[in-house]
């Protein structure tokens, strides 16, 4: 893989020149790169990887990578169905279905554009020591305040209208 390629890879702004498409050999030689890992072996950690997924969930169970993704075996009953198109009654036969479930940190990754900072400490190269090396003092945390409460406006009872008067109609007493 080419440097270029390893850069772009790093830097999730720029697109791969392979069309956004990561292929098997790449992804070994970025595993070889920051684990400072031989290819060769590299390679082989990502094959022992997949194979312990895919036979651990074939057997039923299930495999969470926390912030990355959940890997289950889903079986399904047999069920009666509806033909869309003619509204007949089918039967559905029994299945097995592999589900793959992204996890909150890899989805707002996706979502956002970013990718999560590395939580892998790289090995420090001999650092240089400080001769008067002190502490400052601890500073004590803001206290927070507690939120405002919402005050509910209570709403006056209606008031009823006052009562029409209408006039009273006049009957002319006939008389006799």
């Amino acid at each position: 893989m080419s440097r270029l390629a390893i850069e772009m890879c790093k830097d999730s702004s720029n697109r791969n020149p392979n069309g956004g498409k990561v292929n098997r050999k790449e992804l070994v030689a970025e595993i070889a790169e920051r684990a400072e890992l031989e290819k060769k072996k590299a390679d082989e950690v990502l094959q022992h990887v997949v194979e312990i997924i895919t036979q651990s969930v074939a057997k039923g169970e299930q495999i969470a990578i926390p912030g990355f993704a959940k890997f289950a075996r889903v079986d399904r009953k047999a069920r009666m169905g509806r033909n869309p198109a003619t509204g007949e009654t089918i039967k559905i036969k029994a299945s097995r279905k592999a589900k793959i479930t992204p996890l909150k940190q890899f989805k707002d990754a996706v979502l956002t554009g970013k990718a999560p900072a590395s939580k892998i400490a790289k090995p420090k190269k001999a650092a240089a020591k400080k001769a008067t090396a002190s502490k400052a003092p601890a500073k004590k945390a803001p206290a927070k305040k507690a939120p405002a409460k919402k005050v509910v406006a209570k709403k006056a009872p209606a008031k009823k209208a006052p009562a029409r008067k209408t006039a009273a109609k006049k009957t002319a007493a006939k008389k006799r």
